[in-house]
């Protein structure tokens, strides 16, 4: 079997992550090199991503419609997607965004990790605030709210030397807003 390497950004993650949790670097990277070696000798199973029938089928649901002729043609979709970039129905990537925005997580996509990524969950690719704050709409009060907020604040602050980053903060407010402005 080939020597394994990390890549820098795996790296860089394993420091930050050795800073919040304290917990020692080498045990990380031990972990890591793992990870990466059973998931090479097929053990870690992979889920495979949607073709873009399989898209299609799930957005065409959403909207409840039977083709993409119909789909421009929704006044749901219409308003749904007013404000967002203008869709080109011939990309994939058209599509996986309209799937993330409209349906749920890829298959591909869920336990995501690394930059930007709070409780498996890509916070530049989905908006899914009970997701990233794990809790669960129907019980959850605002004090719950709120102390998830200010504990992931707390790590993703600017002003937070070790582990601030300006742009997850951001991602976090905003999503924090969004769930306390429906109480």
């Amino acid at each position: 079997m080939a020597q394994v390497v990390l890549n820098p950004q795996v790296q860089n993650e394993i420091v930050r992550l050795s800073k919040i949790i304290q917990v020692d670097t080498k045990l990380l990277e031990e972990f890591a090199y793992f990870v990466v070696q059973n998931s090479e000798q097929g053990f870690a199973q992979i889920a495979k991503p949607l073709n873009i029938d399989e898209l299609k089928q799930a957005v065409y649901h959403r909207f409840n419609v039977k083709n993409t002729v119909e789909l421009r043609k929704s006044g749901a979709f219409k308003m749904a997607t007013n404000g967002m970039e203008k869709v080109d129905f011939r990309l994939k990537l058209s599509w996986e965004v309209l799937y993330r925005k409209f349906v749920g997580i890829l298959p591909n996509e869920e336990d995501q990790q690394g930059y930007g990524c709070i409780n498996g969950i890509n916070i530049f690719q989905y908006f899914k605030p009970w997701q990233v704050f794990e809790l669960n709409p129907k019980t959850a009060t605002k004090d719950d709210i709120k102390a998830v907020y200010y504990k992931l604040s707390k790590i993703y602050h600017p002003d937070n030397l070790e582990t601030g980053d300006r742009k997850v903060f951001e991602q976090i407010e905003i999503m924090y807003k969004s769930i306390v402005a429906g109480f």
